[in-house]
């Protein structure tokens, strides 16, 4: 039954309220009971009534719920605190970063999928994967802040701790299965202590000077030569490994200078290091670049296996 306050303005009961709206008598009274949605007066038996503007208010509360604003930014939204606009907006940007995580959870179902796994690796790709933008570069910053303390920022070879912390803020929209897994390979990476002590000492001898630095054979010719050698596998101690190193650096070279040698360029040849640098790419989605360290290794080994060559000349 429609009562009426005067003669323009009507009025309904719950009742009338739900059946026009399509919302349940309780959801209507909750809203109402919450201050979302006023009575306009009420019965001569007591009852609530409401005008014809509670139910376009009541539409909007529905549409606004469904956006998943919960009842204060509703509330804040019906009292003009906030517009719909901004809302919406905001509600647009945890919608994008809730398809964001699902994207990773399918990521992640598709490595167990493809490669299986136990329990406990399934938990650590899962917490990980996870992590939001924010907690997965505060493990790289704190990462670079143990490795870089202390080191002047403008010394030379200090440029590696902007490097290192390049990881993506964000993972790919949709991460493929190797993404997941170099990211989870990276923070596992970084929170290894051994791998942390061989950084800051690659990392403090970089900014020691450019005369300490190693300087060494072209790298371009460093991965021709010993790079071939590894590919043949040419033993670095051997006669055809003497003759390899011969291409790479001259005759002149004393003993105690390809010792020295030797020693600088292990300073800075590192296969986890140089992981790290392979994982970043796959994160950036860069193509892989070939690795460099086997050669580095094998000049290295054959600078000290051939160094006694030099003394005996």
């Amino acid at each position: 039954m429609v009562d009426t306050v005067n003669d323009d303005t009507e009025l309904f009961t719950i009742g009338e309220l739900a059946r026009r709206t399509g919302l349940s008598v309780r959801t209507i009274r909750f809203w109402s009971d919450s201050g979302l949605v006023a009575p306009a007066d009420r019965s001569t038996g007591g009852y609530r009534l409401y005008d014809t503007g509670a139910v376009a208010r009541l539409e909007l509360v529905r549409t606004l719920r469904e956006l998943g604003l919960d009842l204060a930014m509703v509330r804040r939204v019906l009292a003009r605190q906030a517009t719909v606009r901004d809302v919406a907006a905001a509600h647009l940007r945890a919608l994008d970063a809730e398809i964001r995580m699902l994207q990773v959870r399918r990521a992640v179902l598709r490595w167990v999928v493809r490669s299986g796994s136990t329990t406990e690796e399934l938990r650590l790709m899962n917490k990980l994967a996870r992590m939001s933008a924010e907690e997965r570069q505060r493990v790289i910053d704190a990462f670079v802040s143990e490795v870089f303390e202390g080191v002047d920022p403008h010394a030379p070879g200090a440029h590696l701790a902007e490097a290192m912390s390049a990881l993506p803020t964000e993972l790919p929209a949709d991460p493929g299965p190797e993404q997941v897994e170099a990211w989870v390979e990276l923070a596992e990476l970084v929170g290894d202590e051994g791998f942390r002590q061989r950084t800051r000492e690659m990392a403090v001898a970089g900014a020691r000077g450019g005369e300490q630095q190693p300087q060494g054979p072209d790298p371009e010719r460093i991965a021709e030569h010993a790079g071939g050698a590894v590919r043949d596998g040419v033993a670095p101690e051997s006669a055809a490994g003497g003759e390899i190193l011969g291409r790479l650096i001259g005759p002149e070279l004393s003993a105690e200078e390809r010792v020295e040698l030797a020693d600088r360029l292990a300073t800075f040849t590192d296969r986890r290091v140089e992981r790290y640098w392979h994982l970043l790419g796959v994160l950036h989605g860069r193509p892989p670049m070939p690795p460099r360290v086997p050669a580095f290794e094998w000049l290295i080994a054959a600078l000290r296996a051939h160094a006694r060559d030099a003394s005996a000349s």
